[in-house]
């Protein structure tokens, strides 16, 4: 079953991906844009890669 508290962190989790292409428009790297969203390099690369 679907807890309150898994609802809210998989939508935490959307709007740091959906930022990652903003943020690495401003010309931050993928470890900045890591370090700031508390997400793993891997996952910010991945977003980064998919954007190209």
């Amino acid at each position: 079953m679907t807890t309150y508290q898994d609802i809210l962190e998989e939508g935490e989790l959307s709007a740091k991906l959906t930022s990652i292409p903003r943020l690495s428009a401003l010309g931050l790297s993928a470890e900045q844009i890591a370090q700031a969203l508390d997400l793993e390099i891997e996952q910010v690369q991945q977003v980064i890669e998919g954007q190209n």
